[in-house]
Order: C-alpha cells, then sequence, then structure tokens
C-alpha cells in the first residue's frame, strides 16, 4: 500500500475535521445544541485521530535495533488500535453521555439556523475528505469489495480514515435531522436522540475498528492470493522435491516474513543448495514483494517403507551433504 497515499488521505482528514470541529463548536456555543457538541467533539476526536495516525507512521519507519530485530511496523497498528479506544471513549461514550443529559434537562435551541449552517457546510468537507480517502483507496484495493478491503487491508490507515468519514457524514445526518426536528416541532427531544444516534454510531464503529485492528496485532499472516503465489514460486525450482511446511507473518504493513522447510535430493552438495536457496528467495520476492524477510531450511523428504524421514544437515568440514535418519 503506498504510504504516500495513506499520509494523503490522513492529511485532508485531519485538516477538515479541524476545521470542521471549530464551526461546530461556535455553533454549539451560540445554538446550545446537544447535537452540535457530540459532533464537535466527535470532529476533535477525529483530528486526534488522524495526528496518532501520522504518528504511527514515522514511529513505524524507524529501522531494526538488538531490542527490536524485526524493526518497529507494528507501531501502525497499536496506533490504529488506540484509534479506536479514542473513537470509543472519547467520540461514542461522550455523546451517550450528552444525548441522555439533554433528555433529562432539555432546553430551547437558541439562533436555530446556525447549526443548520454549519451542518451543511461541515457536510461539504467531510465529502471532500472521504473522497479523497476513496481516491486513495483505489489504488491498492484493486477488485476487492469496500467491506473485504477494509477486512483483509494489511495497512491500517486508510481502512480506519474511510470509517471514520463515513461514520462522520452518517453522524451529520443524525445531527441535521434531530436539529431540523426540534426547529419544526419545538421538542428539544429530538436533538437529544440525533445526540444518542451519533453515539451509537461511533461506537460500533470503534468496535468494528477495535476487531480489526486486534487481529493485526496478534498477528495475521499472507492472504490466500499471496500464499498460492509463494507456494508456486518454492515448488516450481526444478531442485525442489517437495515444499514440507510454510507459514508468514506480517512483521508490519509493508513487511511480510516467510519461513518454508523445502526438500532437496539427498545427493547435493551443500553449495548447491545454498545457491538454490538465493534463487528460491529472489524469486519469492519478485512474486510477492512485501514479502522482505525470508527464511528458508533446506530438509530431504522421504518415506520409505518404515515411515522414517530423512533430514539434511551440513558437514562441519566438507561441502556434502550428511543424511539422518529420524524417526
Amino acid at each position: 500500500m503506498s504510504t504516500a497515499g495513506s499520509n494523503r488521505a490522513i492529511i485532508a482528514a485531519l485538516l477538515a475535521n479541524l476545521g470542521i470541529a471549530i464551526t461546530k463548536f461556535i455553533a454549539f456555543i451560540f445554538s446550545g445544541s446537544s447535537s452540535m457538541l457530540a459532533e464537535s467533539v466527535h470532529s476533535l476526536a477525529d483530528t486526534g485521530n488522524q495526528g496518532l495516525l501520522l504518528l504511527g507512521g514515522r514511529k513505524a519507519r524507524r529501522g531494526a535495533d538488538a531490542e527490536h530485530p524485526f524493526g518497529y511496523g507494528r507501531e501502525r497498528y497499536v496506533y490504529a488500535f488506540v484509534v479506536s479506544i479514542v473513537l470509543f471513549s472519547v467520540g461514542g461514550l461522550f455523546s451517550v453521555y450528552e444525548g441522555i443529559d439533554k433528555l433529562r434537562n432539555p432546553h430551547e435551541l437558541e439562533v436555530p439556523w446556525l447549526p443548520i449552517l454549519v451542518l451543511s457546510i461541515a457536510i461539504v468537507l467531510e465529502s471532500f475528505s472521504l473522497r479523497t480517502a476513496v481516491r486513495e483507496s483505489d489504488h491498492v484495493r484493486g477488485t476487492q469489495g469496500w467491506v473485504s478491503f477494509i477486512r483483509h487491508a494489511k495497512a491500517p490507515e486508510l481502512p480506519v480514515v474511510l470509517l471514520e468519514d463515513f461514520a462522520a457524514l452518517v453522524g451529520l445526518a443524525f445531527a441535521m435531522l434531530g436539529v431540523g426536528l426540534t426547529i419544526i416541532t419545538g421538542v428539544p427531544a429530538w436533538d437529544a436522540i440525533g445526540t444518542l444516534a451519533i453515539g451509537a454510531l461511533l461506537i460500533t464503529v470503534a468496535i468494528v475498528l477495535g476487531i480489526q485492528t486486534k487481529s493485526l496485532l496478534v498477528g495475521e499472516g499472507a492472504g490466500p492470493k499471496d500464499v498460492a503465489l509463494i507456494r508456486a514460486v518454492l515448488t516450481a525450482h526444478p531442485n525442489v522435491t517437495t515444499l514440507i511446511h510454510m507459514k508468514s507473518l506480517y512483521l508490519g504493513p509493508d513487511e511480510l516474513l516467510v519461513a518454508a522447510k523445502v526438500a532437496f535430493a539427498g545427493n547435493q552438495k551443500f553449495e548447491d543448495v545454498a545457491a538454490h536457496l538465493h534463487e528460491l528467495e529472489a524469486a519469492v520476492r519478485a512474486a510477492v514483494p512485501v514479502a522482505r524477510v525470508i527464511y528458508l531450511e533446506p530438509d530431504v523428504f522421504a518415506e520409505p517403507g518404515g515411515g522414517t524421514r530423512e533430514r539434511v544437515t551440513a558437514h562441519p568440514s566438507t561441502d556434502t551433504i550428511v543424511i539422518k535418519g529420524v524417526e
């Protein structure tokens, strides 16, 4: 996934949400609308979330060291998970609290036209932000549907921005409906109901984001397409007799670890087997560029009548292969 494309979407969302948060808060001060307050906090939380995503991307670029020999790529997953927590607590729970408080202590809207104006402007700005996120996502999602892209993307930034922007537009619609019904009917409860709907929406989106980023934090392997490509490359080599087993793990959105045990014929020199392994590594990287860390173990796999498995080891003083039977 293009880091530049992700950053463009994040920055567009950050600027849009910062401007929207300021105008919504001003509208709340003059109108007293709880929906506007909930939306102000929502946009402020989204602004902070975009800042967290940018910070996570910056920290993930640090090189490997003794304490983290595989690098810091998973920092992006950590910060995306923090985003889901912020969206749940600051955005969702606050909106629910504000909606309940407004139901218990209703009051009339002041300057009723101002929230409508601000919400209309916010819808335009959020649409621009969502359009940018969709455009950048289209460059990398291929033929995947939107649900599949959000569910299976290994880089968390674009799915997070997409869900946040979508939730923001739906939340603005709830706020517009609540404020509009309050103006038409004169019943402040509609504004409170709109606020509760915004809270429920944000909590739902936060849970979806949390589940997705938790899966990435725990550790996901390569997708079915990449697994099939890697297997095909390993088994296509003329000197490989069997692919005994293979495992993969994303060390970060742009770095895949591949570990495999491949069987060769038992009558080859060690230097020839080493050359074959280098060829296999190069072929795997060419087929799946994100596979940057590759560990291949040579073996001899045979099934004699007694079911003995034979293993290859390098003799310490020669360049020949020693075959040892392992029961």
